[in-house]
């Protein structure tokens, strides 16, 4: 139980508009979410200049909770890692809005 209690309950996927690379790692990390339990919320970082200058040359960034969990490309062994390792999912969680992200 003390794993599940670990795994991460939101997912953010920070984009922007026309990025490939954002485009599969949407494409990759839906079912992976999906059979996890967890939503993904999109912010695309161009509306936050907060967002944008932390982490605009990164995109896509994948963040689990607020920690980041993969860059540019999706990280197999880094989903595996923080899911596959943490045991069953945890279902729920509040809302993520952008300004928990600003820091």
């Amino acid at each position: 139980m003390a794993a599940a209690a670990n795994r991460p309950r939101r997912l953010t996927l920070l984009v922007r508009a026309y990025c490939h690379l954002c485009d599969e790692m949407r494409t990759a990390v839906a079912p992976l979410a999906a059979a996890a339990g967890c939503a993904i919320e999109e912010l695309d970082i161009d509306a936050y200049p907060a967002l944008e200058a932390r982490w605009g040359s990164l995109v896509p960034v994948l963040l689990a909770d607020e920690r980041e969990l993969c860059h540019f490309r999706f990280d197999h062994a880094a989903w595996s890692a923080c899911f596959v390792a943490a045991g069953p999912s945890v279902a729920g969680g509040e809302s993520r809005t952008a300004g928990r992200l600003f820091g």
